[in-house]
Order: C-alpha cells, then sequence, then structure tokens
C-alpha cells in the first residue's frame, strides 16, 4: 500500500522511508491551513484536505518551537513568527529569561478514510470535548476521552506526538534551518548536528517512529 506525505521537502519524504515499511511518495500539495493553537489540530485538518484530494492513505506533519518562558509561544505560530521577527530576535528576548528550557514539538497526522480503534494514540474527529486543556494533556488523552463526534461525515485522523526538549542558546553552527542555531540538545544546537544525528533526535523523528509502529499492526 502507498502512503502519500504531503510536504514540499524531499527531504522529509526520506527521512520518512526510513521509519515506514512499504512505499512512501511525495505528495506536493497545497494544503489549507488553519489557525488554531494546537499542533493537532492544524496537522488534522491539512490530513482530511490531503485525503480529500488524493483519496488514498495520507499523512502530513506540523511542528512548532516552544519556549517555556513565553508560555509555549511561538508554538503553531512559529513559521509566521520566524518569518516576521527572526531567530535572533527571538533568541534576544528569550536571553533576558531566567529560564531558557524550550522544546521542539511534532505531530504526524495520519487519514485513510478509515475509523480507528480506541488506543492511548489521539485521534481528532473535528469535534473536541474539553477545549480548555493544555495541549499536552490533550495529546495524552485515550480516543474516548479526546474526542466526541456528531456526525459521520467526519473525517477521523489518526495523531503521533514527538517531543525534543532542549534550550534557547546564542546562535551556533551552520546547518540546519529555521530555529535549530538557536536550540541547544545535549551539549549542540540543532544546527551543529548532521542531518543523520538531528533526523535521530528530532521530535518528526520521534512522532514517524511511533506512527510507523503503529501502522505496520494495522
Amino acid at each position: 500500500m502507498t502512503l502519500y506525505f504531503v510536504t514540499t521537502n524531499p527531504g522529509k519524504v526520506r527521512e520518512a522511508r526510513e521509519y515506514l515499511s512499504g512505499a512512501v511518495e511525495q505528495l506536493d500539495y497545497d494544503t489549507p491551513e488553519i489557525q488554531d493553537s494546537d499542533l493537532g489540530a492544524i496537522a488534522a485538518h491539512k490530513a482530511r484536505a490531503a485525503y480529500r484530494h488524493v483519496g488514498e492513505p495520507v499523512f502530513v506533519d506540523d511542528a512548532g518551537l516552544f519556549v517555556d518562558a513565553f508560555d509555549g509561544f511561538p508554538g503553531p505560530y512559529s513559521s509566521y513568527v520566524h518569518e516576521t521577527v527572526g531567530v535572533e530576535r527571538v533568541w534576544r528576548l528569550a536571553s533576558e529569561e531566567d529560564d531558557r528550557g524550550a522544546s521542539f514539538r511534532g505531530v504526524v497526522a495520519y487519514c485513510d478514510g478509515e475509523e480507528f480503534a480506541a488506543t492511548p494514540d489521539p485521534v481528532d474527529r473535528d469535534e473536541r470535548r474539553g477545549q480548555d486543556l493544555a495541549a499536552d494533556e490533550r495529546s495524552a488523552a485515550t480516543t474516548d476521552d479526546q474526542v466526541r463526534t456528531d456526525t459521520s461525515e467526519d473525517l477521523p485522523v489518526k495523531l503521533f506526538y514527538g517531543v525534543v526538549p532542549g534550550e534557547i542558546v546564542a546562535p551556533r553552527g551552520s546547518g540546519g534551518f529555521g530555529y535549530d542555531p538557536i536550540f541547544e540538545h545535549g551539549d549542540r544546537t540543532f544546527a551543529e548536528m548532521s542531518s543523520e544525528e538531528k533526523n535521530a533526535v528530532s521530535h518528526r523523528g520521534r512522532a514517524l517512529a511511533k506512527f510507523a509502529e503503529w501502522h505496520a499492526e494495522r
């Protein structure tokens, strides 16, 4: 069975193929993106749109940098902040804080038009209970606790989360992209790691590993 990874980044496709058995093909489709404080909701919306477009099993990913001192900001708005504010300014703001803890968080969203059995992995059906729960609490909820639906038209989407903890530091390194130069994990920033080293510990890699394990048993 072919899985379509909705992305414009061939590097992400190569990384996904390292985790998933079977054919993984790139789907270059401009999915609509909603504004939401929850990464899972954003990714689920994109997965539904992609599935309706191609009619085949699809998965997408979404990610963000969550800075502890900023109550998780920029989070889902990371791309916008990166484009408008820039990495240097984010570092300068964080450098004024006593707590420079942060995390990269990512989610892989899968949709194949079928229902999913209740498991500890959350399922998004586009209608939630407990909207006031923190994102971490929602992502840890079971399927039955996570969502309830009153319509059969919603496409269920399976969500797999990955988190890598770190710290915001002065920019170092010439590799990577985005916030990699200011995100330190262990004793190096992501920008100081090779692609292989970064993929081995990244939030996307951790989410893909969970997805691959589940999908192998589907």
